[in-house]
């Protein structure tokens, strides 16, 4: 089944026709039904597009849900356009099947009076809706129905400023968060210009594009002094290995950093790797992509349990899976690239920052 089958296929179709929450988690767990069994069948990559397509669906139907459960709530239409938002690896199009929400708002307006009351109650609202369908809220907070996450562009192009302007860990953290958005529902036309103020703020802006590198060079070991790969001591996952945050994040982060120094907006990671590589100033982005489809075949095989219908998995790899060798040959090589990746990358902040001392 190719993309365009996908497109036409009988349970993603029927997402677009849920009239309720509980109806919308019906259409999801059944789509899902049928996404797991191509895993593994097709192509990681296409295997991907089509569950993200899934969760763009449902993410769409859920705000009409929500404008339907306003109005009935005696709030009426929504008093302005506006956008709705995903970051994360939503924002990326590498959301899993147990993936939890990383979403916001923009408005069009200021937002006072009527349009505060409004967007308030539909942030929170819609935020519930999704939890209903099945996507856990975030630890992070980075929600619809957060203040930090959804405010009026206006708002937003002053928050991003702010961000930019303080070049510590926290507001740059946010900044990476935000350079992963992605238009989903509402408005493309504020979403467009949400991210023309983002990437404009990076323009001949060294300081800002080194305190990103600082905050992407921080990853965890995964590879000891003889080049064997690191499992989990202690715990629940004891020998088991942490993909997320093993290779997938920091093969993420160094694509982002690399993208934002050439203005490259698109959020999709093997789409980032296709604009670099048209740049032809980079000498591994095939071995980067070879690496990054190994751990996103590693992240979607993550043992999960199901309940309810919906999925959940710890993103740690179990360890009787990595008695395959061929599997951990290819785990490995992604590695010791990675570690290769970040030492470059460590030099070039140091360099940077002896030449500002």
């Amino acid at each position: 089944m190719a993309t365009a089958d996908w497109n036409e296929d009988e349970s993603y179709l029927s997402i677009v026709t849920a009239g309720s929450p509980q109806e919308l988690k019906a259409r999801r767990t059944a789509c899902q039904k049928v996404l797991l069994e191509q895993l593994n069948v097709i192509p990681v990559e296409e295997w991907m597009y089509r569950v993200n397509a899934m969760h763009d669906q449902i993410a769409r139907t859920a705000v009409s849900i929500c404008e339907a459960q306003m109005k009935e709530a005696g709030y009426g239409l929504p008093p302005c356009a506006y956008s709705f938002i995903v970051f994360g690896s939503a924002g990326r199009q590498e959301a899993t099947l147990w993936s939890d929400q990383d979403n916001g708002l923009i408005v069009e307006e200021e937002l006072d009076g009527l349009k505060k009351s409004y967007f308030e109650a539909f942030g929170a609202m819609l935020s519930d809706v999704l939890e209903a369908v099945g996507y856990e809220k975030c630890d992070g907070r980075v929600m619809c129905s957060e203040p930090l996450w959804s405010k009026s562009l206006l708002e937003w192009k002053r928050q991003l400023a702010n961000w930019r302007g303080q070049l510590e860990w926290e507001p740059i953290r946010y900044l990476i968060i935000a350079s992963d958005m992605r238009h989903v529902a509402g408005s493309a036309v504020l979403s467009a210009e949400w991210r023309e103020a983002f990437h404009a703020g990076f323009v001949d802006n060294n300081k800002l594009t080194m305190a990103v590198l600082r905050n992407t060079v921080r990853h965890k070991a995964t590879l000891n002094l003889l080049g064997q790969v690191l499992t989990e001591r202690f715990g629940d996952y004891a020998g088991g290995f942490d993909v997320k945050y093993g290779v997938y994040i920091p093969l993420v982060n160094i694509v982002r950093h690399l993208s934002l120094l050439h203005g490259i907006e698109d959020s999709s990671t093997l789409r980032r790797l296709e604009l670099l590589a048209e740049l032809g100033k980079y000498q591994h982005l095939e071995e980067i992509r070879r690496a990054f489809l190994t751990a996103l075949k590693m992240r979607v095989n993550t043992p999960y349990t199901v309940e309810d219908g919906l999925l959940s998995s710890s993103d740690y790899f179990a360890e009787n899976d990595l008695k395959n060798k061929q599997l951990m040959a290819e785990l490995r090589e992604s590695l010791l690239l990675v570690r290769r990746l970040h030492k470059a990358l460590q030099r070039q902040l140091r360099s940077a920052e002896r030449r500002q001392s």
